[in-house]
């Protein structure tokens, strides 16, 4: 049984303050989160801020797409809801930021990889997303730790790897099982799952050995994590 697993917020604490916000990322801190994954995408005049969808219609009630505006609109629509990467990077203090990229470009990815080199939080930062994307944070910053989004049984073909260069490769909870874990733990990278919001879940994955897991239920997964430790050394 893993004894250490990265918990991981999801959007940050989606079931007491919007996703994506800073408020949200703050409750997630708050409640003992080793990390917080936050969506990012950049608005017209390249500014990266924390958005899962392509349009503002879900959360903020504004059918316009993100990438159409420019951020001094989108302060204006969501009077300044919907905070920056950089703002993001302060908000979460010592922490780690894993930041999934959805709708990703190469000039997008430029961006974002741009400001996390600019506030020097490198060491904070990791990336999950699907192949395309993460072989852009590949191009864009050599450096980078990533998350290698997998959303199939079948293992990454070794040609692929060798390009992303992943530190983890990241499913979806179901997914997993004790054979998954070992097989990609011999082959040298630590396995992320995501979304497990159930105590029972939370519980399946760590005793299948899984090195970190996302959830919307921060409070929920550091109970869990805390009772798993407790058996383990009693």
């Amino acid at each position: 049984m893993a004894l250490t697993v990265t918990a991981v917020a999801h959007r940050g604490d989606p079931y007491r303050a919007r996703e994506n916000t800073l408020p949200s990322i703050r409750s997630a801190v708050e409640r003992g989160a080793d990390a917080v994954e936050i969506d990012v995408r950049v608005t017209r005049d390249k500014v990266p801020v924390l958005l899962h969808d392509s349009t503002l219609e879900r959360l903020w009630g504004h059918d316009v797409r993100l990438d159409r505006i420019d951020h001094r609109e989108l302060l204006e629509l969501t009077d300044g809801g919907v905070p920056t990467l950089r703002e993001a990077l302060s908000a979460v203090g010592a922490r780690r930021l894993m930041i999934d990229l959805p709708g990703s470009t190469d000039a997008s990815v430029r961006a974002v990889t741009g400001v996390v080199r600019e506030c020097g939080a490198g060491e904070r930062v990791y990336y999950c997303a699907d192949t395309d994307a993460m072989l852009r944070v590949r191009a864009a910053e050599p450096s980078a730790e990533i998350a290698l989004t997998w959303t199939t049984l079948a293992p990454p073909r070794p040609v692929l790897l060798d390009a992303v260069r992943p530190h983890w490769l990241n499913y979806r909870f179901g997914l997993v099982s004790r054979e998954l874990t070992d097989r990609v733990h011999r082959d040298g990278l630590l396995v992320s799952a995501w979304t497990a919001d159930t105590g029972r879940t939370m519980r399946r994955l760590i005793a299948y050995g899984v090195d970190s897991i996302t959830t919307n239920r921060i409070d929920t997964l550091r109970t869990r994590l805390a009772k798993s430790l407790s058996h383990a050394s009693s």
